[in-house]
């Protein structure tokens, strides 16, 4: 009986749950009886046997103190014993459950404070006056155009959706290979869908600027009978019986998806499992990510304009180094719904285009409340494309504007411009005195962690490329090693910086700053203000440089229209990269 009951103790792993060796010793005779065991055949030396199979024990709650800077004494650490040993068994309960990645969690964030004003009214949206536009002589001239311009010649017929399409699916076959920015072509569907626009508009059932315009999406966003591979090789195959929010919305607009294009793995730089989606203007550099290839792409004119998403930087950074012009909205102002999660309380979607009021056009057909994603708030976008520099409060970040470096001259000079507008500057700085790596580390890490925990417990990401200190795989594993108490306590941080960042903001509507400015992408990002990228010159090397424009809380139209007047000014936006013309 004594090795029948061994034998028991050996094999089985667990009982409603519950590992052997979580237990006390009356929770483990029950354990046995449960098993079919009498009680009076449990001898001291298998109680002790379990015992030692505990997996817990001082020496590994020091070793865990090491990890996270606190120190314990020998009597609180015996005191913890049992009940560690005992979350084993209810971590392994917990991960029992399958949770798909769109699943978020119970607690939500809202970048609005209490007190915080937020726009009311509504107002029809309407563009700028555009240039009288005619088809070029060769299409292929067409490709550069801002969406304001191709809709002109599709609205009047000058050009038929389904011509336009075809123009960019031949762009994307012969520069897409070149700058490994594309993972999937959606020909058939967007051939489609341009014949439905031209039958459409034919008929004058026209939806409105973006209707027959070509368009990419980053590839971490659901489109029906397409993979969706996140980027990366674990998940190159996924599939997904529903398009993303944003994708539908689009298709309502009467826009036409062309491509899915690359996004670095899990969205982690300009790697993707296909290769590294390269910069136009530099073919031999990365494009940044990582929303890489929809930078890339618009900025080559192999789309009109694409989606991308942004926890950290990853619109802004890609649009700055490729020359296009990035939104990252407000946190809760576009539906992330069929969108990979990467952090819950970060994560956003916006557009890449190469114009400011193709921003501005796209915004406008895809912000607002699905029913699917809690977090978006039901706020107007206004946008008033004739809104003037002197009509607005313009900050700027005086700190980063004094840096000596190569691109100085050039961020001075567009301060010059905007004066020149009739923008009356103020110096500002951000919020001092917070631990910025430190709230970003502790709030991120943990989120994405929790995301990919399958993929971490499966040992799957091995598959992925990115194998070094900090690539994801890394930091998946790292994230498990970090407190809950201390993603609370950033949490808690994180608010103090959103009322200091509040009351930076207070004085303007728009601040001003170089896009490489420190901590800004940082400190912005955790308090989901809005901010677009325009490209403000060229480098030596002829790259570009680019400046940013950060707004209030659900105030892109503000954003947008100081932009735009810049823009208008400068003209940045009309060069194009030589190879790809």
């Amino acid at each position: 009986m004594h090795s029948e009951t061994h034998e028991k103790a050996r094999t089985s792993e667990r009982m409603d749950g519950r590992s052997p060796a979580a237990l006390d010793r009356r929770g483990f005779i029950g354990w046995l009886a449960a098993a079919g065991v009498a009680a009076a055949a449990v001898p001291q030396r298998l109680w002790a046997w379990v015992q030692e199979r505990r997996r817990i024990t001082r020496e590994t709650v020091a070793a865990a103190e090491a990890l996270h800077g606190l120190e314990f004494t020998d009597a609180e650490r015996e005191l913890m014993l049992e009940s560690l040993n005992e979350r084993l068994a209810l971590y392994e309960q917990l991960r029992s459950v399958a949770v798909p990645n769109s699943v978020p969690p119970a607690v939500q964030f809202d970048p609005v404070l209490p007190g915080t004003e937020l726009p009311t009214e509504r107002t029809p949206f309407r563009m700028g006056r555009q240039p009288r536009v005619s088809l070029p002589a060769k299409l292929d001239e067409a490709a550069f155009l801002p969406v304001t311009q191709l809709s002109e010649l599709v609205r009047t017929r000058q050009l038929s959706a389904v011509e336009l399409t075809r123009m960019y699916v031949d762009r994307l076959h012969r520069h897409g290979a070149a700058l490994e920015c594309v993972i999937t072509l959606t020909e058939e569907r967007a051939l489609e869908r341009a014949r439905r626009a031209d039958e459409e508009i034919a008929v004058g059932r026209y939806r409105g600027p973006l209707h027959g315009i070509p368009w990419g999406t980053k590839d971490l966003m659901a489109t029906r009978g397409y993979p969706t591979t996140w980027g990366t090789a674990p998940y190159k195959d996924q599939r997904f019986d529903y398009d993303a929010s944003v994708v539908r919305r689009l298709d309502d607009a009467g826009a036409v998806l062309v491509a899915k294009l690359t996004s670095g793995e899990l969205a982690q730089g300009d790697l993707w499992f296909g290769g590294r989606t390269r910069n136009p203007w530099k073919p031999e550099d990365g494009s940044g990510g990582s929303s890489a290839g929809p930078a890339s792409a618009t900025a080559a004119g192999l789309v009109g304009f694409s989606l991308g998403t942004e926890t950290m930087g990853s619109i802004l950074g890609p649009s700055a180094r490729c020359g296009a012009t990035g939104l990252r909205p407000t946190f809760g102002r576009v539906s992330r719904h069929g969108v990979m999660a990467l952090s819950w309380s970060m994560d956003k979607v916006g557009a890449i285009c190469r114009s400011v009021e193709d921003c501005a056009v796209v915004l406008n057909a895809i912000h607002g409340p699905d029913g699917l994603d809690p977090t978006v708030r039901d706020v107007p976008f206004n946008w008033n494309p004739d809104v003037r520099p002197s009509d607005l409060r313009v900050g700027y970040l005086e700190s980063a504007f004094q840096d000596d470096d190569a691109d100085r001259g050039r961020d001075l000079e567009v301060l010059d411009v905007l004066r020149s507008l009739g923008a009356k500057l103020i110096p500002l700085e951000l919020p001092q005195g917070y631990p910025i790596e430190a709230i970003r580390l502790f709030v991120l890490d943990p989120e994405e962690g929790a995301a990919f925990d399958d993929l971490t417990r499966s040992n799957r990401d091995e598959f992925m490329l990115r194998q070094g200190p900090n690539d994801r795989p890394d930091r998946f594993r790292k994230a498990r090693l970090i407190p809950g108490v201390e993603y609370l306590m950033a949490n808690r941080v994180r608010t103090m910086l959103m009322g200091s960042m509040r009351s930076v903001m207070e004085g303007v509507d728009v601040l001003v700053a170089p896009a490489r400015a420190r901590n800004l992408s940082a400190i912005t990002n955790l308090t989901g203000h809005p901010a677009v990228a325009v490209p403000s010159g060229f480098r030596d090397d002829g790259t570009p440089a680019s400046m940013s424009f950060v707004g209030e809380l659900y105030r892109e139209d503000a954003v947008l229209a100081l932009a735009k007047a810049y823009q208008d000014a400068t003209a940045h936006h009309l060069r194009h990269p030589p190879r790809f013309v």
